[in-house]
Parts: structure tokens; sequence; C-alpha cells
């Protein structure tokens, strides 16, 4: 009989490496800066090039990877993981410019997560596991678990030891992709459609579902990062922390709440009605983006970021779900486009809200109160899904 918790196991160890690999490298963004004479304005293409690099191979993947096969792509997900963070160890020292050996390693490192993003949802899809949406919901709560750990951990490990081993423990994160590659090689994998029966890019395109589900992972995206990105300025103006220390307490929270929401579903999913709850979620968000953007008390709106973290949590894990029980022969490549989808919007949202604050004599709350439009477009989504049901029900 095939173990297939084996395999929920390898894809809860998939998207903590994905935390990872998006979280380390940004903790040493100020130490890159002093240790290799780096400009900031260089340093900030490094999360530039992580989310393209990630963007690249949700396009490719949705092309290439019903020809290689799964276990043999999200094996190498690993493997580029690995790499990617061990060379980051060692490949500054080796380059006479030190930013080149930290862009490759990046590049590398992307590759892996972009695999993981594009592959544990459908592989945990295909298995028969009951309540889908909560089991799917439960699988990307860990991404967040691995984003509050990667932080706190990597914390403790420079507060013991100094930030200058930082080295050390790059190859340390390293072990945990190290140790999935064994998982993902033993553990049963299936997949969602057969060999040539899935609806390809072509035919999933002429599909209004699929055009909603796009809409909806961009919302999502956009509502998550834009977000998350002033949760660490409103946790310095609130609570009057440290730059550094409100750097780690904005996103902690942010991850923490998101995973709890994720969570709460995974545990109670089949008593919740996906739609509704996206619903409210969706709402939830909305009154988050007003209070602050719109408060006058620093407290309330870190309260309205931190929230946040929790109405967006279901989003992107229920748009696959969603995705997933509308269009069942989407295959490999719908996966790939709704991820792409995501990643889009995570990188668009908050250089819209950036570009507002700015326009507006860099006010920030004129920023997020235009970032109110992507819950709202996100709510008026769902409003047309649930349209679209209840004629398809008639």
């Amino acid at each position: 009989m095939k173990n297939y918790k084996k395999t929920l196991i390898a894809c809860y160890l998939g998207f903590i490496t994905q935390a990872i690999a998006a979280n380390f490298a940004p903790l040493l963004f100020l130490t890159f800066h002093k240790s290799f004479q780096i400009p900031l304005g260089k340093i900030a293409l490094i999360s530039t090039t992580f989310f393209f690099t990630q963007l690249v191979i949700d396009i490719l993947c949705a092309k290439t990877v019903d020809r290689i096969g799964y276990r043999k792509c999200i094996v190498a997900s690993e493997v580029f993981s690995a790499l990617g963070l061990i060379c980051l160890a060692f490949l500054p020292d080796v380059f006479p410019d030190p930013f080149v050996g930290i862009i490759i390693s990046v590049i590398i490192y992307a590759m892996g997560s972009g695999l993981i993003e594009v592959l544990c949802s459908p592989i945990v899809e295909a298995c028969p596991f009951d309540h889908k949406e909560a089991v799917m919901s439960l699988l990307h709560s860990f991404y967040c678990w691995g984003s509050v750990g990667v932080i706190l951990l990597s914390t403790l490990f420079f507060t013991l030891f100094g930030i200058e081993n930082w080295r050390l423990l790059a190859c340390i994160w390293a072990l945990v992709p190290l140790y999935n590659i064994y998982n993902f090689v033993t553990c049963p994998i299936e997949h969602l459609v057969e060999d040539g029966e899935g609806l390809g890019i072509k035919n999933l395109l002429k599909l209004p579902m699929f055009w909603i589900s796009i809409i909806l992972m961009i919302c999502a995206g956009a509502s998550e990062l834009s977000m998350a990105q002033w949760a660490s300025a409103y946790a310095e103006s609130a609570l009057g922390l440290s730059k550094t220390l409100g750097d780690l307490v904005g996103p902690c929270l942010f991850a923490i709440m998101m995973g709890i929401s994720r969570t709460i579903f995974g545990k109670f999913g089949e008593k919740l009605d996906l739609m509704k709850y996206m619903m409210f979620c969706g709402g939830l968000c909305l009154i988050c983006y007003i209070a602050a953007s719109t408060s006058q008390s620093p407290m309330i709106g870190l309260l309205g970021c931190v929230i946040c973290g929790f109405s967006v949590g279901i989003m992107w894990p229920g748009t696959i779900s969603l995705s997933s029980q509308k269009i069942p022969a989407g295959g490999t490549a719908m996966f790939a486009l709704l991820a792409m989808a995501g990643d889009i919007g995570g990188a668009a949202g908050p250089g819209i809200v950036g570009m507002i604050t700015q326009h507006a004599g860099d006010d920030l709350h004129k920023g997020l109160l235009a970032g109110c439009v992507f819950p709202a477009v996100l709510i008026l989504s769902i409003i047309i899904l649930k349209l679209m049901r209840n004629q398809t029900n008639k």
C-alpha cells in the first residue's frame, strides 16, 4: 500500500525549503552592504532577481514538466535549492565582484524555489486525500511557519554565534533540501491527468473560470505583499523599535497570522464553505487596508497590517483548490500559470503602492489606500464565481 503521508511530509518540507530560499538572504542585506561594500541600490536587485527567476520557471514549467516528469523535476528543485544556498556561502568570495557570486547563488536556489511553487500543489492534489481544500491550505501554511522559523532561528544563531558566521548558517539551512531529496526520491507521486490529457495552455485560456482564477491569484499576491512590505514600518512607528527589530517583528507577525489562517482551514476546512470563507477573508482584508491607510493611530495601523496576514492566508491555496475543482483536467499547465499570476501580483502590487506613495509626496497612507483595489477586485471575483456556480447548479 502506498504511503501518501510520506508524500505530504516531503511537500511540507518543500514549502519550508521555499521559505528558506525567500527569507534567508534578505536577513543579510545590511551584512552584504557592509562586508562587500555593495551599494543598497544593487542589494535591492537580489529580491528582484529571486522573484523574476521564479516567474521564468513558472512559465517554463507550464510547457515542460509533464514531458520531463514530476519526480525528476521536484527532486531537481531540492538539488537547486541546496546548491544555491551552499554557493551563497562560497561564491561571493570566489568572484572579484562579490555581488556576481551572490546573484548566481540566488538564481540557482530561486530555480529550486520556483519548481517547488509549481509542483508541490499538484503533487498533493493528485494524492487520494479526503477534504483536499483543507489539505491544500495546511500544506501552504508550512511556507508561513517556515518563514517564521527562518527569521527567528537565524536571528538566534546570529545572536549566539555572530552574524559574521552567516556562511555556516547558509550551509546548515541547505541540509533541509538535501534531506528532502531522499523523501521525493522514495515517496509515491501520482499525476493529476494522464499523459496528453491535460487541457494545455491554449484550451485553458478559453475558459472564463481560468481567467477569474488568474485575477484571484494576482490579487492574492498583490494583497499579501503590498501590505507585508510596510509591516515593518508600522512596527517601528507603533512600538518604537529599531529598524532591524521592526523588520523582524513586522514580517514575523504577518507570517504567523497567515499561517494561523491556513492552519485553521486545514484543520476545520471540511466544516467550512471555501467560497464563503474566502469572501469573509476578502472583506477582512479590505477593512485591514482601510484601517492601515486611514487611521491616525500607529497601533491600529500595525494591527491592520498584522490581521491582513490572516485575511490573505486562504487566498492562494483557496484559489488553487477552487481551480482544481472546476477545471479538473487543468494539469500542470494550470498550476504553473496560477503560480505565475501570484508572482506577478506579488511583484506588481508593492510596486504600484510604492509608486502612488512617491507621487503623493512619500505619503504611505495614500499608497496603501490605493492598495484597497486589490482586495476589492478579489471580492468581486469571488462574487462572480458564486454567481457562475449558482447558474451551473440550476
